[in-house]
């Protein structure tokens, strides 16, 4: 196990976004989202993202776990290219899905008004927010 408290803090980010991610998920299929404001197929348009949002929470939890602790599993070697561990490559890897689906999101809510106070916006705002901010903290950290 390391002993490096950023790359703690860093695995703790990513379990936290992966259960988020799984809560979002919970709730979003609890909820009727009969809203009248709400886009034309917006249930149909965000249903299908679940897919990619759980192999990210995966991925994100893989990446925490490997990046804490000193041997990773043989079968990641295919990950490790030019002596990079496991761990940090599929952070990146799950930074990529981050930055795209956090950019996806950030052009939809803001072309269908999503980002409005009575629209849901300050909730919106946060998951396009705190989605980015992880990309971002993975690839300065990994990179």
């Amino acid at each position: 196990m390391t002993d490096n408290p950023v790359t703690w803090v860093i695995a703790a980010l990513e379990v936290i976004t992966a259960l988020g991610i799984a809560a979002y998920w919970i709730m979003w299929f609890r909820t009727p989202h009969d809203e009248p404001w709400l886009p034309d197929g917006y249930v149909e348009r965000e249903a299908p993202f679940v897919f990619t949002d759980m192999i990210l929470a995966i991925v994100l939890v893989a990446a925490a776990v490997l990046q804490v602790t000193d041997e990773p599993p043989a079968s990641a070697a295919v990950l490790v290219s030019g002596a990079r561990p496991a761990g940090e490559s599929l952070g990146l890897i799950a930074a990529g899905m981050l930055l795209f689906l956090g950019v996806l999101d950030l052009a939809y809510f803001a072309r269908t008004r999503l980002f409005r106070r009575e629209h849901h916006g300050i909730i919106n705002a946060g998951v396009v927010v705190g989605t980015l901010t992880l990309a971002v903290i993975l690839i300065v950290r990994f990179v």
